[in-house]
């Protein structure tokens, strides 16, 4: 590593989507060990994000030194993905990634988190996010209980 890494965040391109498949994959193993096994290969994860995600959403990557170290994905105000390489958590580059994804949405976004994800609860929190509404699980194809969680500028104003 140089000295000292700028990460910069920038759209992602198709030539990201392996990259972006790993750090998914990884992720999710991660932080999130309560889900169900992958049944899919990095491939067919790969294609996905190449085909379906970096078409139907805005994609950025956060990068530095030229390694991609997490990216997020919105479509419309709906912040679908939001992924970090396990080794790179709590260093700030979660946070260069959503405020760039509040840049793009001077209305506000929202998000689905799985109840059992008390890390990503506590990060969306501590960024101005309320709980809009709770499901059983129902609304996901993982059948896990989540929440709805929303922020909008105002919710981040002192007044």
């Amino acid at each position: 590593m140089s000295d000292v890494g700028v990460t910069e965040i920038r759209l992602a391109e198709a030539a990201d989507a392996g990259l972006i498949a790993r750090i998914h994959m990884a992720s999710r193993v991660v932080t999130m060990p309560y889900l169900p096994p992958q049944k899919r290969s990095h491939d067919q994860v790969a294609r996905w994000i190449e085909d379906v995600l970096l078409k139907s959403c805005r994609t950025w990557v956060a990068v530095r030194d030229g390694e991609i170290l997490g990216y997020a994905a919105l479509e419309g105000d709906m912040l679908e993905h939001l992924y970090l390489r396990p080794d790179v958590r709590r260093q700030g580059i979660g946070t260069l990634l959503l405020d760039e994804i509040k840049r793009h949405s001077p209305d506000g976004v929202s998000l689905h988190v799985f109840q059992q994800n008390t890390d990503a609860r506590a990060f969306y929190d501590l960024h101005g996010f309320t709980v809009v509404d709770t499901s059983d699980g129902h609304r996901n194809m993982e059948n896990l209980p989540d929440m709805t969680l929303r922020w909008t500028p105002a919710s981040t104003s002192t007044r």
